[in-house]
């Protein structure tokens, strides 16, 4: 095919083929310099693919200003099946529990993590970076420039969202008082 064909295929056509052969997240800049157009054409494209997907088994994810083509969540478990993977490893509930605090407050050093769960979390963030659920994100300014710890695109994955945005908003502890006694009234 030459380049005047490639050209005559709508643009968020294209995008749809270089997400699907990269082989990591890529940027929408990266995706309008291959396509030598400007990176609003790109945005629109983007916005074009990602709305055509809703109704296939493939969504756009966007993860700190990067784009990539992945399964959509609800296939999960047929894919882990059709793969032979097991979903031998579930996380704990204190992994559960590392793993919000690092998403709602993320970037978040261990001390902090600690101080919020008021335990020794080593053993979490071990467990979490062997998953690829986070990652060490920078060090912190001040006294030993301690790891920040912030989600990872796997994390996204996992659960199924396109973006730290739509996680659900966090209840604060009088609002979860509420919520109980409206149960009890």
């Amino acid at each position: 095919m030459s380049e005047n064909e490639t050209n005559d295929l709508p643009l968020s056509v294209q995008v749809e083929g270089l997400l699907f052969v990269a082989a990591e997240p890529v940027t929408p800049a990266h995706l309008a310099e291959a396509l030598e157009v400007a990176p609003s054409l790109v945005e629109a494209a983007l916005k074009e693919l990602d709305a055509s997907l809703q109704t296939r088994g493939l969504r756009l994810q966007r993860h700190a200003g990067r784009v990539q083509l992945t399964t959509a969540p609800q296939l999960a478990s047929t894919i882990e099946r059709f793969l032979g993977l097991e979903a031998t490893t579930h996380l704990s509930r204190a992994a559960l529990e590392t793993l919000a605090i690092i998403a709602y407050q993320q970037p978040v050093t261990h001390p902090q993590i600690d101080s919020i769960r008021g335990v020794n979390s080593d053993s979490m963030l071990k467990g979490l970076l062997n998953k690829g659920l986070i990652i060490e994100s920078g060090r912190a300014e001040g006294p030993g420039r301690p790891i920040l710890y912030s989600t990872s695109p796997e994390f996204l994955q996992h659960f199924g969202i396109n973006s730290i945005t739509e996680l659900p908003p966090v209840e604060t502890a009088e609002e979860d008082n509420n919520h109980d006694e409206m149960l009890k009234g």
